[in-house]
């Protein structure tokens, strides 16, 4: 492994540090400016990787370079129900457009925010890359939340047939 090379990431010439930081409520800055055309920053997503350290890079074919994301570089910002029950469907819309279904490829998870009093519920959109559910979509799921069928003390939400613990009955 080479010094510029970053565990799960292949051997590629870094650019260093990229000037590109995604800001916690995913807006894209480069050098300090918003990147404001929505076509340039959904091309950077489809090149964006998160190592296996937890830092953030773009990877072309040809090299690679280290961003700043302050927390995850998605947010969700709709949620879209279909079915009830265990049989229900959760599918959320990123700031990006992109449709991601809640379910055992998807996982929901909420982590206490240091940014903002309460918790985070966050979903995994692609290869170790998450999304943050805004507060009024975490609402949203708020209102679909049932009893944990293990236990009394948790409410979540089913999404294709797998149970997600987002808050507790206390």
């Amino acid at each position: 492994m080479s010094a510029d090379q970053s565990p799960g990431l292949p051997d590629l010439p870094s650019g260093g540090e990229f000037d590109i930081r995604i800001a916690r409520d995913g807006t894209w800055f480069h050098e300090g400016a918003e990147i404001a055309r929505k076509p340039l920053v959904k091309l950077f997503a489809t090149v964006l990787r998160r190592d296996d350290e937890g830092a953030y890079w773009l990877q072309t074919p040809v090299e690679k370079g280290r961003i700043t994301v302050e927390d995850v570089p998605f947010v969700a910002v709709e949620l879209s129900v279909r079915g009830s029950g265990e049989d229900q469907r959760l599918s959320f819309r990123t700031n990006l457009d992109e449709w991601v279904a809640a379910g055992a490829a998807h996982p929901l998870r909420v982590a206490e925010s240091r940014a903002s009093a309460g918790p985070s519920p966050y979903i995994l959109v692609r290869d170790a890359l998450e999304a943050r559910i805004l507060r009024p979509v975490y609402y949203e799921l708020a209102e679909l939340a049932v009893p944990a069928p293990e236990t009394a003390d948790g409410l979540g939400v089913w999404s294709d047939g797998v149970f997600f613990v987002i808050g507790n009955a206390a």
